[in-house]
C-alpha cells in the first residue's frame, strides 16, 4: 500500500516559513536603517533572531537576500482599478500609491535602492523590471478601460499616461516628502483626468521615423 504524501527526501533540509518570514522583515527594517551600502548580513540575522546560517541556507548573498525581498514586496498585484469611470479610477489608485509610499520603510527604502542602482547594474536592471511591469499593469487597467469607455482615445500613449499619473504622487511623496491631504489627492485627481481628457495634452502613439 503506497501513500500519496510526499516525504522530505532524507538529509534535505526543511526551511521554516516563520524564518523566512522574520528574515525578510529584519532585512527591509535593516535597510531602511542604514540603506544597502552598509547593509550586512550579520546585522540582519541579529535583527532578526536567527543565525547567518539560516540566511545563507535560503539566499547567497546580500545582493540575492536584497534583490528577492523587494521583488517580493512589490509583487502585489493592485486591486482591481474598475470604478465605472476614470476619475474613479484615479482616486482608487492614488489612494493605494499613497499608502504604500507613505509607509516609513518604503519613503526609506526606495530612494536609496534608486541611488544604488546607478552603481549596480543588478540592482538596476532588477528595478527596470519592476518598474516596467507596475507600469504595464496600470497602464494595461487603468488607461484601456478608460479607452473602452470612450474616456480616452484609443491611440492614448499609455507609457506617457501612466507618467503623468504617477509621476506627481512619487515627486511628492518619496522626493520632495510632502504630507497628503484629501483635498490634495482631490485636487490631483482632477488635475491629471483633465490633462488625459484634454486634446493633444498627451502624446499619441507616434509611428517609427522612416530612415532615408
Amino acid at each position: 500500500m503506497t501513500s500519496d504524501k510526499r516525504r522530505t527526501p532524507a538529509g534535505a533540509a526543511v526551511l521554516r516559513g516563520d524564518i523566512t518570514r522574520a528574515i525578510r522583515r529584519a532585512l527591509m527594517q535593516e535597510l531602511a536603517a542604514v540603506g544597502y551600502g552598509r547593509l550586512s548580513i550579520e546585522a540582519v540575522a541579529r535583527r532578526a533572531g536567527v543565525s547567518k546560517t539560516a540566511i545563507y541556507r535560503r539566499w547567497n548573498s546580500k545582493l540575492d537576500l536584497v534583490i528577492e525581498t523587494v521583488v517580493a514586496a512589490a509583487g502585489n498585484k493592485l486591486p482591481a482599478l474598475d470604478t465605472g469611470s476614470l476619475r474613479g479610477d484615479l482616486t482608487l489608485l492614488f489612494q493605494v500609491i499613497a499608502h504604500a509610499l507613505s509607509h516609513p520603510l518604503a519613503s526609506q527604502i526606495i530612494p536609496d535602492l534608486l541611488a544604488e542602482a546607478a552603481r549596480n547594474p543588478t540592482i538596476d536592471a532588477t528595478l527596470q523590471q519592476l518598474l516596467r511591469a507596475k507600469q504595464q499593469e496600470i497602464g494595461g487597467r487603468l488607461i484601456s478601460l478608460a479607452v473602452q469607455r470612450g474616456e480616452l482615445p484609443a491611440d492614448t500613449d499609455a507609457d506617457a499616461a501612466v507618467d503623468l499619473i504617477v509621476g506627481p504622487l512619487y515627486w511628492r511623496l518619496a522626493i520632495a516628502r510632502t504630507p497628503l491631504t484629501p483635498s490634495y489627492l482631490d485636487l490631483l485627481v482632477e488635475s491629471v483626468a483633465t490633462g488625459l481628457t484634454a486634446n493633444g495634452t498627451v502624446p499619441r502613439q507616434r509611428e517609427a521615423p522612416v530612415s532615408g
